[in-house]
This record gives structure tokens, sequence and C-alpha cells, in this order.
């Protein structure tokens, strides 16, 4: 049974510099219980705290990527769930495709950035985008079935793609926002972590 240290631990693995409310979400737990346990990680040497923000120390790095096997035996054993996140992987490679083209285009013959200014283009690639995330839902249904605190991706991805849809650009990749791209890595990487599997780039 995963222990709510490691799921904390965990939780901080994937923001790598969260509040204790965006761990507890990654978590799946109250924040006020996770509060509790990110002090005392903090105590033990687990995790470091700046300015209310926490991350792994090196030794928890160390400490939760040896705990996965542990922790995850009977997940990776789950044919379901694997099969689930090969999907994935095949959106995945969709998506950073459209994400390029979202961020780049051709102009001359020359790949130039995206300055958004046509915006018919960008409409375009934000109806790929819905289009793309209508083709996910089964997929990541079938991963919340295994892991229900995926969920909060759910969430997460829905309400980016609207902020997208509604004309806000910034919701499609932009990595100081929690943006469908910013989203869809981190769920990306929590899934890695899960299986012990690693980012293909």
């Amino acid at each position: 049974m995963t222990t709510n240290l490691h799921l904390v631990m965990h939780g901080a693995a994937i923001k790598k510099h969260g509040s204790a409310v965006d761990i507890a979400a990654i978590a799946g737990l109250d924040p006020a219980q996770v509060a509790t346990v990110l002090a005392d990680a903090v105590a033990s040497g687990r995790l470091l705290e700046v300015d209310g923000k926490y991350m792994l120390s090196p030794a928890g790095q160390v400490i939760v990527g040896a705990e996965y096997s542990r922790f995850c035996q009977a997940l990776r054993a789950d044919s379901a769930f694997v099969e689930a996140y090969e999907r994935f992987e095949a959106i995945n490679r969709d998506l950073k495709q459209l994400v390029t083209r979202w961020q780049t285009l051709e102009i001359g013959g020359k790949t130039v950035a995206n300055d958004h200014s046509d915006s018919d283009y960008d409409d375009r690639i934000i109806g790929q985008l819905g289009a793309l995330h209508e083709r996910f839902e089964p997929v990541l249904g079938a991963l919340i079935a295994a892991v229900p605190r995926l969920a909060i991706y759910r969430r997460k991805l829905e309400e980016a793609l609207e902020k997208a849809e509604d004309g806000d650009v910034a919701w499609v990749s932009d990595a100081r926002t929690e943006s469908y791209h910013t989203v869809w890595f981190e769920l990306h990487e929590d899934l890695l972590r899960l299986l012990g599997r690693t980012r293909d780039e």
C-alpha cells in the first residue's frame, strides 16, 4: 500500500517547485494533511523548502526513485493500465507534433516562431487540439480507473482547453501557466515514474 509520504514525495517530484496545495492535488490527499507530511519530510532531509515551495533534496530523489518499484509493483503488472499507457504514448507523439506546429509556422520556406497574429491558423490548431483531446478521453478514463488520483489531470486539461477555445492562446502551451501542454507534460512524468519508464526525447 502506498504511503502518504511516498505520495507527497511523488507529488513534489512532479511539480518540481510546488506549493503544498499543488503537491496535495497531485498526491490526491487533503492539503492540511499534506502540510504535516511536508514539514516532516523537510525535517528528515527528504525535501527542501524555499518560500513556501517544495522540492526533492538529492537524498529525497534517490529515496523516492527507489520506492517506486515497491509501491507500483501491482500497477506495473496491470495489463489494462500498461495498455492505456501505450495508447497515451501514441497520442503523445501526435500532441508533440501539434505543439510544434502551434509554436512555429512556415513562411516563405522558413520556420519562424508563431507570433499568434494569424487567428485563423491558431483556431485550426486549437480545433485539432480539441479533436485530440476527444480521442484521448477514453484513454485517460482507463488510466484514472486504475489510479483515481489521476483525475486531477482530466480537470486541468479540460480547463486549459476551454480557455484556449475561448481565445486565450496562453493556455495551449505557455509554460508559465497550467496550459494544456504543461499539464500534459506533468501527466506524462507521472505515468513514467509509476511505470519506471524514461522519457523519449
